[in-house]
């Protein structure tokens, strides 16, 4: 990775808080607020990359989900608990894709209460052509840092992640 030496603004925040005599380690809140801007950049990138296919934030999350998966077809709670979302939320996303003619929702003929969703032509097709922009996007964005770098990092983010986020069972 590129070593950058200037200052940026977290920096500054730091300084300003060891000139108001504040005496403690400042790391953990620099890893924070640089993590929290990254992911603002990242967001604000990709959405506009998903907006230019006419999707709003999380329905790529959605359609990729189904198409990544080995089944035809996932039930609601599948889906929202590979995507760490509330029922509600997922609930809100699926209506919006459902109207966009880019999923199905199936009742089961044994049980109505279970449903399955699953890509229609059209989600399908639309998928097959946001995912490969996708991912070049997230490529493009980190080009500047070596493969050994990028393999270290997302190391890093996953054991900073396995130590602050809340583990919950996976269940259907």
């Amino acid at each position: 990775m590129r070593k950058n030496n200037a200052p940026d603004d977290i920096d500054v925040i730091t300084e300003q808080w060891q000139a108001r005599g504040l005496e403690t380690d400042f790391t953990a809140m620099q890893i924070a607020a640089r993590l929290l801007r990254l992911s603002k950049t990242l967001e604000t990138r990709i959405g506009t990359l998903h907006a230019r296919f006419n999707l709003k934030p999380g329905e790529f999350d959605v359609l990729a989900a189904l198409k990544r998966s080995d089944a035809d077809a996932l039930t609601p709670s599948a889906l929202y608990q590979s995507m760490l979302l509330s029922s509600g939320a997922m609930t809100s996303r699926l209506d919006r894709l459902e109207n966009k003619g880019l999923i199905t929702r199936t009742h089961c003929t044994r049980d109505r209460r279970s449903v399955k969703v699953s890509l229609t032509t059209q989600g399908k097709a639309l998928i097959e052509q946001v995912a490969p922009a996708h991912f070049q996007l997230l490529c493009t964005l980190l080009a500047g840092m070596t493969d050994s770098d990028k393999a270290q990092f997302a190391n890093l983010l996953k054991g900073c992640l396995q130590l602050i986020e809340p583990r919950t069972a996976t269940t259907e």
